[in-house]
């Protein structure tokens, strides 16, 4: 690590070096990786989140963000591995967030339990977001920040995880919602091959692309309006805050696309362009093994705050049918059917793939297996959860289908597609 050491953690027969720095970066700038320096760092606290408005699902998952600072040198990662590691597969989580919102930070995500079931060593990514990392303000600077800083990650667990006890030719990449997007773009862009061999995609939002050009036309245009002339490279995080949220409301009423305002963009470095997307579908697919799935009810966070469904809630009846057609049918559109067809197309060009549904949920949830829903069963522990109230009200967490679904996503990071029992998996 670029000559010095670091000071981690070592409780319970697990190491943890928290909040170490992967990049650095101005404002609007590539990252680069950090420099040299000697002596001993510590590595036993959290490092910051990138600046970011209150996220839009916080009342269905609880504070992503508890106990964590925030602030734009926020280009860290955290080891979790098993004190005796040698030589074991690496696992590199790319936290959602709809690219406005999250860290690889949180508690929630504490990647011990997934350590000790499976034997593996995971990284948890923190990248830029929002106007930080996707959609930088006119003239500024460069787009598709936040992916650059992901690709950067990789080059730092590709250089230095050995020291941890993993190997480097052998990394798993996942993530949820806008992580599991990453990954996706990940798998299409050429300075990420070869950095990790195998991809997980849990309720990724494919097939988000078109008309998003456009849309960031408007959303450009109105951070310029909120900056009011204003040098972007100089404003306060709040100033820039503001404008990214101007932004948002900008590209609301383009359907699907509008829920993921800020995301990477085609025909941008790292990405190829949009025609070219086939042909490194099948590039990634001869080099990348593939799960993907999405929960039953992926889309019911966000049909219920549909305003459209939300009127209709007021009727009993009705509003329980709307929320429940309106749910499956986005799930279908956003999640289910791209998971389903992206199998698809890595089987027809010879690549290995596995699929997953997951179906569970507690006893009065209020969503059913909603977004997220997968995510207290992989992560963290039953008290970094307890506040999410997509659990329902005893906020309980299945051991047992716990246990079995990281069992299931460390074997595939140890074996890859021939540890599934079957090519099509259902959790609960």
């Amino acid at each position: 690590m670029k000559g010095g050491t670091i000071q981690v953690e070592n409780v319970d027969g697990l190491v943890r070096a928290r909040g170490v720095r992967y990049g650095t970066a101005k404002r609007f700038a590539v990252a680069e990786p950090p420099a040299a320096w000697s002596g001993v760092r510590d590595a036993t606290q959290s490092g910051p989140a990138c600046p970011q408005r209150p996220s839009r699902l916080g009342w269905v998952t609880g504070n992503v963000l508890d106990g964590l600072s925030t602030d734009e040198n926020c280009l860290v990662l955290t080891v979790t591995a098993p004190a005796d590691a040698h030589r074991l597969p690496v696992m590199v989580w790319f936290h959602g967030g709809a690219y406005v919102a999250g860290s690889g930070e949180s508690a929630k995500y504490d990647a011990g339990a997934l350590v000790r079931t499976g034997n593996v060593v995971v990284v948890n990514v923190s990248y830029r977001l929002g106007i930080f990392g996707y959609l930088a303000p006119p003239g500024a600077g460069e787009d598709n920040l936040g992916l650059r800083d992901q690709i950067l990650a990789l080059r730092w667990v590709h250089d230095n995880i050995a020291a941890f006890g993993g190997d480097a030719g052998n990394v798993t990449a996942f993530g949820q919602s806008a992580g599991a997007h990453s990954v996706w773009s990940l798998m299409l862009s050429k300075d990420a091959a070869g950095l990790f061999h195998r991809a997980i995609l849990q309720s990724a939002p494919l097939e988000l692309d078109h008309g998003r050009d456009d849309m960031a036309q408007k959303m450009v245009a109105a951070m310029a309006t909120s900056l009011a002339g204003a040098d972007p490279a100089e404003v306060s995080v709040e100033r820039l805050l503001a404008a990214e949220g101007a932004a948002v409301a900008a590209a609301q009423g383009l359907g699907l696309l509008s829920g993921l305002a800020f995301a990477p963009r085609l025909g941008r470095g790292p990405l190829p362009d949009s025609e070219d997307v086939p042909d490194a579908i099948a590039d990634a697919a001869g080099r990348v093994e593939l799960l993907v799935g999405y929960t039953k009810d992926d889309a019911a966070p966000f049909a219920a705050m549909d305003a459209r469904v939300s009127r209709l809630s007021r009727v009993p009846v009705l509003g329980h049918l709307a929320m429940r057609a309106g749910s499956a049918a986005v799930t279908k559109q956003a999640f289910a059917g791209p998971a389903e067809r992206l199998a698809a197309a890595w089987r027809a060009h010879g690549g290995r793939v596995g699929t997953y549904r997951f179906d569970w949920a507690p006893d009065g949830a209020p969503l059913g297996a909603c977004h997220c829903m997968e995510l207290p069963l992989l992560f963290g522990s039953p008290q970094t959860w307890a506040d999410a109230p997509m659990l329902g009200p005893q906020r309980a967490v299945d051991a047992q289908l716990s246990a079995e679904m990281r069992t299931r996503w460390t074997q595939f990071a140890h074996h890859g597609v021939d540890s599934l029992p079957e090519p099509s998996l259902r959790f609960g």
